[in-house]
């Protein structure tokens, strides 16, 4: 999916992909219902990724509960944000880096992104409409593009 608006903003000379006003509007109304129950939201994700794939519980060290805040504030963060991708960027960019230092692999962004859509539609019925669903799809690839790492090139 390619969505375009009047900013452009590169990770590393990529574009990454954009999010509109009417997203936002969407990521604000739909997180609302979700933030009443965060630490719900939080489990149903982490159970959804561990049962997708059981290789990544070794990349969480963190108590559980410390790390079902940490996402949840994490997303808070973005969404309140989202209007503001040009602030979002970079603090993206050093989140990816230090999940790089914890083990994550590019590939891992697809399950992440599959247990995230999941845990808000299937898990919370957060995403009513396909206009939520096309907003949360567009959130989460331009915090992937913006976190994943960028191949270094041999010369």
């Amino acid at each position: 999916m390619t969505i375009s608006t009047s900013s452009s903003i590169t990770h590393a000379g990529a574009q990454l992909p954009p999010i509109v006003p009417t997203h936002v509007a969407e990521l604000r109304r739909s997180w609302e219902l979700v933030v009443p129950m965060a630490d719900e939201a939080a489990q149903l994700f982490y159970a959804r990724l561990f049962e997708l794939d059981p290789s990544l519980r070794v990349l969480f060290h963190a108590e559980p509960a410390v790390q079902r805040r940490k996402l949840m504030d994490a997303l808070s963060f973005i969404v309140a944000r989202a209007d503001r991708p040009d602030e979002l960027q970079p603090i993206l960019a050093a989140l990816g880096e230090r999940h790089v230092a914890y083990g994550v692999r590019p590939e891992h962004y697809a399950t992440v992104g599959e247990a995230l859509l999941w845990t808000l539609d299937q898990g919370l019925g957060a995403l009513r409409s396909p206009e939520s669903r096309d907003a949360w799809v567009a959130a989460f690839e331009f915090v992937a593009t913006a976190m994943r790492p960028v191949p270094v090139a041999h010369e």
